[in-house]
């Protein structure tokens, strides 16, 4: 996350550490710190090698991998910048005073190193389509939980399109701390709580109205194989390519709708429906839209 001196993101310095139970010192240079497959891969604002490898020699660790890089190139080569939908505008922390909201919900973000800016496909395919559901279509939407929530940018807009309770959970410390602090960038403490939790292990409570699960596609199978997920009256799920589709639809349980298929850049999404659903009949308005396709039913 940015510390003062910093404002914004320009360059990476990246240490892959062999061990995840690193400790540092408060350095305003330090981004913070991913845990995957317990390793540690620390992000630096300036170059920090000599004192990675004083770590390492303190603390039993080496350096199995370093990279410097453009922060843009973190970011698939696009530059984080403020965009907007049709009910929200997203800004980036350091263009928070220049955002023009127009009648918009204004969402401030800091994107940190963590997935889910809002320029990916997949994030942007759901905050259209969480608009749809939320504004849209006449259902009652009060409570939303977000399965891997990242940066928490799909939460916070949960929140304001008027969602009274949402929950952001993730297994990742720094993804977990940069949720919890862009809730607090947008005022949402009230309504957005953020949790640790693994879904490898088990599911959370699932007594929510809708269910938002922007994951890959292994994790997304093994949440489709517990009865319990399906208690929620929608699920939002995205994350996967098309040539992935007939594995995951042949672990959906029967009886599901899918008012809502689109795609982008290859990447797809799915809006289901429940069967127990109380609603109007037509969910979602039909958006004649290159890329996007608005189905009902389950496709054959």
């Amino acid at each position: 996350m940015l510390q003062k001196p910093h404002s914004r993101y320009h360059h990476l310095y990246v240490y892959y550490l062999d061990r995840a139970d690193i400790e540092l010192k408060p350095d305003p240079d330090l981004i913070g710190i991913w845990i995957e497959d317990e390793c540690a891969i620390l992000f630096f604002h300036q170059p920090r090698e000599a004192c990675v490898r004083d770590i390492c020699r303190q603390q039993g660790a080496r350096i199995i991998y370093q990279a410097d890089l453009e922060y843009r190139d973190w970011e698939a080569g696009v530059d984080i910048t403020s965009f907007a939908t049709s009910y929200l505008s997203v800004s980036p922390v350091w263009e928070r005073q220049q955002a023009v909201t127009r009648g918009r919900q204004p969402v401030i973000l800091d994107p940190s190193v963590i997935f889910g800016s809002g320029f990916h496909a997949t994030t942007r395919l759901c905050l259209e389509v969480l608009e749809m559901l939320m504004r849209e279509s006449g259902e009652r939407i009060e409570s939303v939980l977000d399965l891997g929530t990242g940066t928490g940018l799909l939460a916070i807009a949960a929140a304001k399109l008027g969602a009274v309770r949402v929950v952001g959970i993730d297994n990742n410390p720094l993804a977990i701390s940069v949720a919890q602090r862009n809730v607090e960038l947008n005022g949402c403490e009230g309504r957005v709580e953020i949790l640790r939790h693994d879904l490898h292990q088990s599911l959370p409570a699932m007594d929510y109205d809708l269910v938002i699960t922007n994951l890959y596609k292994g994790l997304l199978i093994r949440l489709f194989e517990h009865s319990l997920f399906w208690k929620p009256r929608f699920h939002l799920v995205s994350g996967f390519i098309p040539g992935m589709e007939a594995d995951l639809l042949a672990t959906l349980p029967k009886g599901l709708g899918m008012p809502v298929r689109r795609s982008r850049d290859q990447w797809r999404l799915w809006l289901l429906e429940g069967k127990h659903t109380t609603g109007s009949g037509t969910l979602l308005p039909s958006r004649p839209d290159t890329g996007r396709e608005e189905v009902k039913g389950m496709p054959g």
